[in-house]
């Protein structure tokens, strides 16, 4: 699989963001991806070093929604927690209202 491929998208959470802070950072993949494609695609598009990647994959759940009560399902995805070495940090969640 392509590094291009393999990072859908960084997840931007209250609890994502305090992760970041310590070192931890959050990403939507792809679901045929491995730790170690992850890995190389992080370390590629970033330029940082991995030092552990865990992921979870996360199951679609139904909800109902509107005055009808429609059923809807949220589609299952895949999602990635890297960490990184110490002091090295990913600008994409940095938070921009710094004061």
């Amino acid at each position: 699989m392509k590094t291009l491929n393999v990072i859908l998208g960084p997840i931007i959470t209250e609890k994502s963001m305090n992760d970041a802070a310590k070192g931890r950072y959050t990403f939507v993949v792809a679901k045929e991806s491995t730790k170690l494609e992850i890995k190389k695609a992080i370390e590629e598009k970033f330029k940082v070093n991995v030092l552990k990647v865990a992921t979870i994959t996360v199951k679609g759940r139904s909800s109902k929604t509107g005055v009808k009560r429609i059923e809807t399902v949220k589609q299952p995805f895949k999602k990635a927690i890297a960490l990184l070495k110490t002091g090295q940090k990913i600008s994409i969640f940095e938070s921009g209202s710094q004061q």
